[in-house]
């Protein structure tokens, strides 16, 4: 697909699929360590996953952080969230308070926590580790009009592109995507639902903690949406115009930037899920640069998931956003890195291997 963007086409067209010598020579020193053949199941994976991405033999990661995309969404006019809009804006201050849970998470993981402003409907001052890259103070309430226009849903994407290059120059080589907006849950809903062709009561979960009635008018709201832009064949662009939220756009620019940029990129829950759901759209071979870091409680987590044939590394019933799944996988992915790394061989431990 080309998209009116040489950031954008010249970005996918950069990532390639993962090098087939590279997953080869880390599965052959796997399986020289002092430890029964894949053992070590799902680290095995991610290491050698690793070693691709980066084309290395012997990869390293030095700096990580996690950037927490906040945007505003018109859905929720629709009174489809129990929380009202200016939550957004209150939840940035306190990301940059380092008050939240992100930031208690990215203390103990060693991660840098940066706020990307990028359709909050409010003002910032001029703030430390605030990104101002907003583009509208928030989309449209999607069953009126389409959430944003193509022109604003390429700037997401640009954005997240952007930074995922800045970070590299900045030396970062292990980088999560993490969101705040009120009114999200419902437009990452459609997204999936449109991206995979789903219906809105298998996907639709109780996002903030609503109740039934309120889950069963967020259903509705996600079936008109489906209803009313679905078609055979949409493009990710389409999608994410339709019913999307910019935080979405820019998390999927993100991974796409990190993938060109040969940086493993960490999705979080469900509303990061659905940003993979855009870029994987837009460039499949993205997938193998992705590392999904949880199942969310979120209720249709699991089915995208199992769509997407992508294995999640934890399961601790989360539910928050924010990035706080993906920073807690970072401990996991870097002690994959130290079992390639630093285990002993047979032949170096003098310990005898698996009889022949």
């Amino acid at each position: 697909m080309n998209i009116k963007s040489k950031i954008i086409n010249e970005t996918i067209k950069s990532i390639d699929l993962l090098n087939e010598d590279y997953l080869k020579k880390a599965r052959q020193r796997l399986d020289s360590l002092t430890k029964p053949k894949h053992s070590l199941g799902m680290l095995e994976d991610i290491s050698s996953r690793i070693v691709a991405i980066k084309e290395t033999v012997i990869p390293t990661i030095e700096k990580k952080a996690v950037f927490v995309f906040a945007s505003d969404h018109g859905i929720t006019a629709e009174g489809i969230s129990a929380y009202p809009p200016e939550v957004t804006a209150q939840m940035v201050y306190n990301f940059l308070d380092e008050g939240a849970a992100i930031n208690a998470i990215s203390m103990q993981t060693g991660t840098d926590v940066y706020v990307a402003d990028i359709g909050v409907n409010h003002d910032f001052p001029d703030l430390k580790d605030l990104l101002s890259i907003k583009i509208s103070r928030g989309t449209n309430n999607f069953l009126k009009n389409p959430a944003m226009t193509s022109v604003n849903a390429v700037k997401s994407l640009e954005s997240g592109i952007k930074i995922a290059e800045k970070s590299a120059l900045h030396g970062y080589d292990l980088i999560a995507g993490g969101e705040m907006g009120i009114g999200n849950t419902t437009s990452a809903a459609a997204v999936i639902c449109l991206c995979l062709d789903l219906e809105a009561s298998e996907i639709v979960g109780f996002g903030t903690g609503i109740d039934k009635e309120t889950w069963i008018l967020k259903v509705e709201t996600v079936d008109k949406a489906i209803k009313k832009y679905g078609k055979k064949n949409m493009s990710a662009l389409d999608v994410l115009s339709s019913v999307g939220g910019y935080e979405i756009g820019g998390i999927a620019g993100l991974m796409l930037g990190c993938a060109k940029s040969r940086i493993p990129v960490v999705a979080d829950g469900f509303i990061s899920t659905a940003a993979a759901c855009i870029a994987i759209k837009l460039c499949p071979a993205v997938f193998d640069y992705l590392f999904f870091s949880h199942i969310s409680s979120e209720k249709g987590h699991k089915l995208t998931l199992e769509k997407l044939n992508a294995r999640p590394i934890l399961d601790l019933d989360l539910r928050l956003g924010e990035g706080t799944g993906a920073v807690l996988a970072f401990p996991i992915i870097e002690a994959a890195l130290s079992v390639y790394n630093n285990m002993n061989t047979f032949e170096k431990a003098g310990v005898s291997g698996e009889k022949q």
